[in-house]
């Protein structure tokens, strides 16, 4: 049985390499870090012909500069020969600059072929590209494409073929001789073996040293020794370094679409929305307001799904009745109708929010909107090691932390999608804030305003301090550029490929949140049980440590409560009404996630139990705890690491005490 070939995907972002690594690879796909690296690596295989194919999708990254550790891995990986062949993807409808990659890949030893992405909406822009004509001049498989059209895949699977059996390599020659050029390069070219790097020609370490890539010269240092790189040192000094390289490589690519690109007609897109995303005034307020919009429309898709959720919770009965009719044991009664079918509803619920958001904010991602909200927060976000783009999950959170947790998908880079995570459970998702003004006002009546302001003024510290904290672990000060970017064109959406890639994030999101969800309610479910419905475990634990829970402020009732609503915030006032009245607080729990309001009396029994410090410690404590359990689940898929999902957890919980500690004082100080 012959190997299963490798093929790596390599372009620049939102060149539509994730789009074709999901179409070929499906749900045989996995997602890790590369060893000893904050880079999301993505591996996946598929089968076409009775023949077995491995596909690497690189980090996406704008050149094969060492500015990052995506760009130095991404050429390492190719050069070491790991990948039979490389699939370069250039954006059609702004071949100029999506064909910088391949000027810089050019010299590397590796067999490629180059896909014309977005072969559609060049052609809607009036663009005829001649992809024979600029085969011709590359030396490799040229073919226009388009990643969300199932129609193209057939001359992609061939072209593929082709590129495996002819090992074609990009005709250099072209752009050699605008490098020889620039002074210097001919000198520094003879200064190095033909073998000096392997998987590097001469001429492209030769350019690389130009540019002042760190990387390359401590190589070349090592191996050629100390006196023959200070010469090279010595004539690099003397060039205009990476302007004049960079001038090659646009000349070149200018030559390479010579007579093989015709344009009828110019586009002009919709340049009066571009002038409102872009200005220094409106740009900000307009983007927000957008992504409030989209949260609100991601309610209409979700709701089908989160009735789901209801007529799952409406089998609890029935289903309890017929397992009772058939005299089976009542702990498995309630396991299948507490545990079981709660959880699913649950889970029904909550997904149904993030099939919204996913099909909501990837439409606006298709139509290239979201290229604008991150253009317009880069700077901003910048100022704390994120990209623009991390403004949009955090936006979602004030509606579901899940939504913001699965938001962040859009995000390249691993490390800022974890930092990403990690600040937008800072956000007051939409059930605390279903809960904090109603606390607030029984217990501080007018006053309540000022407490809202003091969690969303927390909630903004809480952010810094999370960034200080967890940045520079995650984004290193190397790494903290603003993006390289030119708007892409406003293009039609291509809904059966948006379609497919909602459902299979959404299926893929279902299982690994499920398994999290039934897992810790489980748990909770357990530690909560009693025969006698009174007690429990997780009361017995919460009786004997109120000595220390009352140091933050918090008697063993609200710490129960606290606990609560870390698996989900509409449990937390259903525990506490039930412990201040003698109820079972596994009972109390179920109802509260299943909908059930709070109880009627309320207000008397929180008055009548809980003084003003004490209320204050748990508001913020519950506020800034572990927002739920399915944002849990949502982080751990998000992110595939165990490690990093409980370091969060750890932190957020370390964090949520020593804030009720605080506000526990600060309340004893004013009552």
């Amino acid at each position: 049985m012959s190997q299963a070939a490798t093929i790596a995907l390599l372009g620049q972002p939102n060149s539509g390499k994730s789009t074709l690594f999901n179409a070929l690879t499906g749900m045989r796909q996995h997602v890790g870090n590369w060893p000893g690296k904050t880079v999301e690596k993505k591996e996946g295989s598929f089968v076409h012909g009775g023949k077995t194919y491995n596909v690497a999708d690189l980090p996406g990254s704008y050149s094969l500069s060492a500015n990052s550790d995506e760009e130095v891995i991404t050429r390492d990986f190719i050069a070491s020969g790991k990948a039979d062949v490389v699939c370069i993807l250039a954006d059609s409808s702004q071949l100029q600059r999506s064909l910088f990659m391949l000027a810089d890949y050019a010299g590397i030893d590796a067999p490629c072929f180059l896909l014309l992405n977005m072969a559609d909406v060049a052609q809607d822009q009036g663009k005829e590209i001649d992809a024979k004509a600029i085969e011709k001049k590359l030396g490799i498989p040229v073919i226009p494409f388009s990643a969300t059209d199932t129609k193209s895949y057939e001359e992609f699977y061939t072209t593929l073929e082709n590129a495996l059996t002819q090992q074609g390599k990009v005709n250099v020659s072209d752009l050699q001789k605008k490098y020889e050029e620039i002074q210097g390069y001919q000198e520094i070219c003879k200064l190095i073996p033909k073998e000096a790097v392997p998987g590097y020609s001469p001429m492209w370490l030769a350019v690389k040293v130009l540019e002042g890539d760190p990387v390359v010269s401590n190589q070349l240092e090592h191996i050629l020794g100390k006196d023959v790189f200070s010469k090279i040192q010595t004539i690099k000094a003397a060039s205009k370094g990476a302007l004049a390289t960079g001038g090659c490589k646009f000349a070149w690519i200018d030559d390479v679409l010579s007579g093989a690109v015709k344009e009828e007609k110019k586009t002009k897109g919709l340049s009066k929305l571009d002038k409102i995303f872009t200005s220094k005034v409106w740009g900000k307020p307009v983007v927000v307001l957008t992504i409030l919009l989209g949260l609100i429309a991601s309610f209409i898709p979700a709701l089908p799904v989160m009735l789901v959720g209801d007529g799952v919770l409406a089998l609890k009965a029935p289903v309890m009745a017929g397992l009772s009719a058939v005299h089976c044991p009542e702990f498995l009664i309630l396991i299948v109708g507490d545990v079981i079918i709660q959880s699913f509803s649950y889970i029904f619920k909550m997904l149904g929010f993030v099939w919204g958001v996913t099909l909501v904010f990837g439409l606006l991602e298709e139509v290239g909107v979201m290229a604008r909200i991150s253009y317009v927060f880069d700077n901003t976000m910048g100022k704390i090691g994120l990209q623009g783009k991390s403004v949009m999950p955090f936006l979602i959170s004030f509606g579901c932390t899940m939504g913001g947790a699965a938001g962040s998908r859009v995000i390249d880079n691993w490390g800022q999608k974890v930092l990403t995570i990690a600040l937008a459970w800072a956000v007051p998702c939409g059930a605390t804030w279903a809960t904090i003004p109603m606390l607030s006002t029984i217990f501080f009546g007018p006053w309540a305003v000022v407490v809202i302001a003091a969690i969303l003024g927390t909630m903004i510290l809480h952010m810094w301090l999370t960034a200080k904290v967890f940045g520079r672990h995650l984004v290193k000060a190397e790494d903290r550029y603003g993006m390289i970017m030119e708007l892409p064109p406003y293009h039609k959406p291509k809904w059966g490929a948006l379609l497919r890639y909602v459902f299979g994030r959404t299926k893929e999101t279902f299982f690994r949140v499920t398994k999290v969800v039934l897992l810790v309610c489980g748990i909770f479910w357990l530690l909560s049980y009693s025969p006698s419905g009174q007690g429990g475990v997780l009361q017995t634990i919460g009786t004997a440590i109120e000595p220390v829970t009352k140091i933050v402020g918090m008697p063993w009732q609200l710490f129960l409560s606290y606990i609560a609503s870390g698996v989900g915030k509409e449990g937390s006032i259903g525990v506490i009404s039930a412990l201040y009245t003698g109820g079972s607080l596994g009972a109390a729990f179920n109802e509260a996630m299943a909908g059930a309001g709070p109880a009627a009396n309320l207000s008397q029994i929180l008055l009548a139990n809980v003084t003003k410090p004490q209320a204050l410690a748990f508001i913020f404590a519950m506020t800034f705890n572990m927002p739920c359990v399915v944002a849990l689940a949502a982080t751990y898929q998000e992110t595939h690491s165990a490690k990093w999902t409980f370091r969060i957890v750890l932190y957020y919980t370390a964090l949520s005490l020593i804030l009720a500690f605080l506000a526990y004082h600060v309340g004893l100080l004013i009552w």
